[in-house]
């Protein structure tokens, strides 16, 4: 099963099209967003024939994007635990490097997907791998939008700039 893994799009339509496009191009099973889509609109491009899952982020401003989300996919709100052929995964947007660290060492997920930080982060740590794929660029972040991909079935991840 091949996994896509994006966060922090920010109502950037530009940057959300090309991920879904990206996605596509993969034959992806799944898309998971760690947060921060912001406003219900730029959902929508994500209602695909992937499946979709979602967490809520910090600048989630509209309540409303749950029912959107969940029109089409799963809301998973502030945290979820996923399980894609038989591997474990934690979703939470990150806000909270407490809970992050919490996540990766407590041993009961294989992978631990988070954003937030607009970061790039592939790392093993105590036998859970902790992906989080980057977000729109901003200062002391990366410079450059990116997204990952899991392959449930050799453990592959694969981090990719997304112009």
């Amino acid at each position: 099963m091949l996994v896509g893994i994006c966060s922090d799009t920010h109502d950037n339509l530009d940057i959300v099209n090309a991920a879904v496009d990206y996605f596509t191009e993969q034959d992806v099973d799944a898309v998971v967003h760690c947060g921060d889509i912001v406003s219900p609109f730029s959902a929508t491009p994500f209602d695909t024939e992937f499946d979709f899952y979602a967490v809520r982020g910090n600048n989630d401003g509209e309540w409303n994007l749950q029912n959107v989300v969940g029109g089409f996919g799963t809301y998973l709100g502030e945290m979820g635990a996923l399980e894609f052929d038989g591997v474990d995964v934690a979703v939470y947007h990150g806000t909270s490097e407490g809970l992050v660290d919490a996540l990766v060492s407590c041993g009961d997920y294989d992978y631990v997907f988070r954003g937030h930080t607009h970061q790039r982060v592939h790392e093993e740590r105590e036998g859970t791998v902790h992906v989080n794929p980057g977000g729109l660029p901003i200062p002391a972040a990366d410079d450059e939008y990116s997204v990952a991909t899991l392959d449930t079935e050799t453990g592959d991840v694969e981090l990719q700039k997304i112009e």
